[in-house]
């Protein structure tokens, strides 16, 4: 059944990016080193699950391939939320820091090699609205450094940064995506069925009810495509139907926000699981619990950044607004 699994993991990038020609042209032409002094910055907004990673990974592979001066590399900044963490992994993505320390390494000593890297680097930050603000400040101060900068919602992001560092943002190239089509979802669910399944044992109204249920969630779809493939992969001539897509779905999507709670940095963690623990809790004990649990406490500002990144990735849902706020769990 299953002949190659890579093509049901939501993080391989695929050979070929379906319905994303006009982005695909756009950041290909931003990051092109041949037609500016270097590649420029760029912001890609969009809903969770419309490609916003798997663009940027695309088109910077394609860049790879292409173009011997330039070196990129991708940090998760939901898992890595502070800026020393965040430069750690950017410097060891990019090849210049193997020799450091996560711990203790300073923060002058990443930026120092970033500066003199031969290369011009691309830093692709993910879920950037979590992410310090002095790191954004920081990479755009080095020569030689361009940025990805990835997140769902543009004026949430702003409302929170500074002004020097709204200026630096709203002079960078700008891409917002949308949500798939269902029709959309069901060619990117073909092109996954063509490269990692037998073709033959799935049935297309399957597909088509995996798309149904994704609504517009390319990475909710491959998830549950990959648990209905599991279902059946044992079995001896066993179809992919309907009928066992909408019997994984439910576990599709919890093992999905399985994935993101284990992808939590260790803050973000402790929030989640003190609202998780409750069901149901205001703001002000989510605090106060937090703060009675946890040595070297953050800020109020950097806790609210990060309860809005666990609703984006739809593991709380608040209700309510400021002090009298209430978190719930969506688990």
């Amino acid at each position: 059944m299953i002949t190659d699994a890579r093509a049901l993991r939501t993080d391989t990038v695929p050979q070929d990016l379906y319905h994303r020609d006009g982005q695909i042209d756009h950041l290909s032409a931003v990051l092109d080193p041949t037609g500016f002094d270097a590649p420029e910055s760029v912001t890609i907004f969009g809903p969770s699950g419309a490609g916003k990673t798997t663009l940027a990974k695309y088109v910077l592979g394609q860049l790879r391939r292409e173009t011997l001066d330039v070196r990129w590399g991708y940090v998760d900044c939901i898992a890595d939320p502070t800026e020393a963490a965040a430069l750690h992994q950017l410097i060891r993505e990019v090849g210049l820091g193997a020799d450091l320390r996560r711990e203790g390494t300073p923060r002058s000593e990443a930026l120092d090699r970033l500066r003199t890297a031969d290369e011009h680097i691309i830093a692709v930050l993910d879920e950037v609205g979590v992410a310090d603000e002095e790191l954004l400040l920081a990479l755009s101060n080095v020569p030689g450094v361009s940025l990805i900068c990835i997140t769902v919602d543009e004026d949430e992001w702003l409302a929170e940064l500074s002004q020097p560092a709204i200026s630096r943002m709203q002079s960078t190239q700008t891409l917002r995506l949308d949500k798939y089509s269902q029709a959309e979802l069901v060619d990117i669910l073909a092109s996954r069925v063509a490269h990692g399944l037998i073709r033959s044992r799935v049935d297309d109204n399957a597909i088509a009810r995996i798309a149904d249920i994704a609504a517009g969630n390319a990475r909710h779809a491959i998830t549950v495509l990959r648990w209905a493939a599991q279902q059946v992969a044992g079995r001896d001539r066993a179809h992919l139907t309907v009928d066992v897509v909408e019997a994984v779905a439910p576990d599709a999507e919890a093992d999905m926000q399985r994935r993101r709670v284990r992808s939590l940095g260790t803050h973000q963690r402790l929030l989640f699981e003190i609202i998780n623990e409750a069901g149901e809790l205001d703001g002000e004990t989510v605090h106060a619990r937090y703060e009675a649990r946890c040595d070297a406490p953050k800020s109020r500002t950097t806790r609210w950044r990060y309860l809005k990144s666990l609703e984006q990735y739809e593991l709380i849902e608040s209700r309510g607004q400021g002090r009298g706020t209430d978190y719930v769990s969506l688990l």
